[in-house]
């Protein structure tokens, strides 16, 4: 996981008969922290997601969250390095090392972008949302949806490669009917790639205004007019983002689509920026 904020009192803890040193909090939400640890057998950065079980389903909860991280390796995933449930007096805390991830996600790297005044190039654009379907689809091929997709649910690898996390939000996400899980995750998808090509999300606006999102989504999406991008992924985005959810592009289709696309770029992997 990615972020940095600010430095707190040291400490040491072990998992996995492993130590590891505190070094800095990086978040917190609800009844989770993230601190930043380093292994003191590697030398290597980790985050340290603790959640607070108050009662046995938080524990159950958390427990669903690390065996959905085990079901997938794969590169544009965030794997689960260890897990354990740990004694806070009466109460729990369950455990989950993960990788750390400097450059944070995808949205701190739109933000400073917008900082600068800039934006991702087309060809970012298509790399990146070439690596969040392929890591769509290894979610989709076991039966699963990732049910909150957006910017500050990617972590950006050190070559700038996305990986999907949260995936605590798969718990009750199994759905059987193919087409209903393609158009449940296109739609987030395509308000991924919006914030991508504009710097900020298709709903934003409305929201800000104080109108509806719930009806705004049931209207046709306007596709500001830019020099930036080209009319073939502008019509992605549309397909993306029409209201009819059958009308939406399957992922393989979408795939298949980003492939044609991609910029050539020798030596490098396609799912980088």
């Amino acid at each position: 996981m990615g972020h940095a904020l600010c430095v707190c009192s040291r400490g040491t803890v072990i998992i996995d008969n492993k130590r590891y040193l505190f070094i800095q909090k990086l978040g917190e939400g609800g009844f989770s922290y993230v601190d930043l640890v380093e292994g003191l057998h590697d030398g290597q950065f980790y985050a340290l997601k603790r959640i607070l079980c108050h009662e046995q389903q938080d524990q159950e909860e958390a427990q669903r969250e690390a065996d959905m991280h085990r079901l997938f390796h794969h590169p544009n995933i965030l794997r689960l390095m260890a897990y354990c449930l740990k004694e806070r007096g009466a109460k729990h805390e369950a455990w989950l090392l993960l990788p750390f991830f400097k450059r944070g996600t995808l949205w701190n790297e739109i933000e400073r972008l917008k900082d600068k005044g800039n934006f991702l190039t087309e060809d970012q654009i298509l790399r990146l949302l070439l690596g969040i379907c392929r890591g769509l689809e290894a979610i989709h091929a076991k039966g699963y949806a990732h049910r909150d997709l957006k910017p500050t649910n990617i972590l950006l690898g050190d070559e700038g490669q996305p990986v999907l996390m949260d995936l605590g939000s798969m718990n009750q996400a199994c759905i059987h009917v193919e087409s209903s899980r393609q158009a449940l995750t296109l739609q987030s998808l395509g308000c991924v790639l919006y914030a991508m090509m504009f710097g900020e999300g298709p709903y934003d606006l409305v929201f800000q205004k104080g109108d509806s999102v719930a009806l705004a989504v049931q209207n046709q999406l306007s596709i500001p007019q830019s020099p930036r991008h080209s009319s073939a992924v502008r019509q992605l985005l549309a397909s993306m983002m029409t209201v009819d959810p059958q009308q939406r592009p399957h992922i393989p289709v979408l795939l298949s689509q980003l492939e044609a696309l991609q910029p050539p770029a020798p030596g490098q992997h396609t799912t980088q920026i």
